[in-house]
């Protein structure tokens, strides 16, 4: 592969199949922000509803179910608008830890193709 410099650098089958392997992950890594953005976004809309149910004097409030709205019983609201929550958070840790998971990944694949490449270039001098 020729090089700005001038210099001609093999790139071997496995550092390809590694430089493939980061372009794979930077992808994925950026599918997980966008997840974790959602997800955070869902979280806080969960809470505001939660707070907003602490406020209201009705027994009886809306609650959206699929594209219906329907009478439903505050303690029940409250039941599942926590359960949503919960199932939100354990979604947030998942994406996060796969997240860091990813980084770890990429930054030991950063390190091989540096050593790789730099070695290559002060020995062909």
């Amino acid at each position: 592969m020729q090089q700005g410099g001038g210099s001609n650098t093999e790139v071997t089958w496995e550092d390809q199949q590694n430089i493939n392997k980061f372009g794979r992950l930077n992808n994925r890594f950026h599918e997980l922000e966008d997840e974790i953005k959602i997800a955070k976004e869902t979280n806080d809309n969960l809470e505001d509803a939660s707070n907003e149910l602490i406020l209201t004097d009705e027994d009886v409030v809306w609650f959206q179910i699929g594209e219906v709205f329907a009478h439903v019983p505050k303690d029940e609201v409250e039941n599942r608008i926590e359960n949503m929550k919960e199932v939100t958070s354990q979604k947030l840790t998942k994406l996060e830890g796969e997240k860091q998971f990813v980084v770890a990944q990429m930054a030991e694949l950063i390190r091989k193709l540096t050593i790789q490449y730099s070695t290559d270039k002060y020995t062909r001098s």
